[in-house]
């Protein structure tokens, strides 16, 4: 699969707008970045990206970390409300909770910008990347490698966020839908974690004598299924596909134990996250999301990724 260039595309704010809604940027200068758990690695790659252009750009910011828990994090925001900041960035610990704080924060006239993680409602602008779209060039890649009438496996991210959802739901109109010859023998929400999906991945080796492909909502559950396939000496003619390009997911497609990772751009949603706030704080708000393209990385491209 041909790599993808898209260029960052603004998008027209429509009912989750901030500027439209009379939000100007808070009373102070000093941003909030409240993620959900600093234990999380990709989310560690945004942080870093949000934190190295904040410095340079001379921007004060307080980083928050709920530690995976929602009522932490509203209290955080509570507290960041009260205090008058310039503006929120937010990774939601749940999207569903959050919102009456964010719908605080819109009437004290503090602009939210949500990253990665999506929320239910309020008005917010999102630096963002669209997770069917992941999904989908997973679908594409596996449609057009797997052998005839193919069997294969899916693990699913935390079914409760939209970007789990959104990867399987892109996948299947790519693949399933596409190939009635392909089997999807089983389908498990792994959480995102690797030593879920190295379980998991035990489990149906036992029970099936043949899987050709294993589809992962993640790197870290496509090396889990990975570390297990290994294990039993089943990797060989087996398609290993996950999502984020970590430097693990890199190192195995390099290495040709995994067939496919689909870049998510934590750099450009860290620095696009900053972009947008900055804009409220110098009195000229944005106008919409910013959308940060997936790019499919194979052993066809990955040298170009280096």
């Amino acid at each position: 699969m041909k790599m993808r260039m898209l260029g960052l595309l603004l998008l027209p704010a429509v009912c989750f707008g901030l500027a439209g809604c009379g939000l100007m940027g808070g009373s102070s200068d000093r941003i909030i970045y409240a993620n959900y758990d600093d234990s999380d690695g990709f989310c560690t790659q945004i942080k870093e990206a949000f934190a190295a252009k904040a410095k340079a750009d001379g921007v004060e910011v307080e980083f928050l970390d709920a530690k995976s828990d929602g009522n932490m994090q509203i209290d955080q925001l509570n507290e960041a409300i009260s205090s008058g900041a310039g503006a929120i960035i937010l990774l939601a610990a749940d999207g569903s909770s959050i919102v009456k704080t964010i719908e605080k924060a819109n009437d004290a006239g503090i602009p939210v910008i949500t990253v990665n993680r999506s929320v239910a409602g309020g008005q917010v602008l999102r630096a963002y990347s669209d997770d069917v779209e992941a999904g989908r060039m997973q679908g594409e890649y596996m449609a057009a490698h797997l052998p005839s009438n193919a069997k294969i496996v899916y693990l699913q991210g935390d079914a409760t966020q939209s970007s789990a959802v959104g990867r399987w739901e892109g996948f299947k109109a790519a693949c399933l839908d596409k190939r009635s010859d392909v089997q999807l023998l089983s389908f498990v929400d792994a959480g995102w974690s690797k030593a879920e999906a190295l379980k998991t991945m035990m489990l149906w080796m036992n029970m099936f004598p043949e899987i050709n492909g294993v589809v992962a909502g993640n790197d870290g559950m496509a090396l889990g299924a990975v570390a297990a396939l290994k294990g039993a000496n089943r990797l060989k003619g087996c398609l290993v596909s996950g999502v984020d390009a970590t430097p693990a997911g890199l190192a195995a497609v390099e290495a040709g134990e995994m067939a496919q990772t689909i870049k998510q751009d934590a750099k450009a949603q860290g620095e696009g996250a900053l972009t947008l706030a900055e804009g409220f704080l110098k009195g000229n708000p944005p106008s919409g999301d910013l959308a940060i393209p997936f790019t499919s990385i194979t052993a066809d491209n990955i040298a170009q990724m280096k």
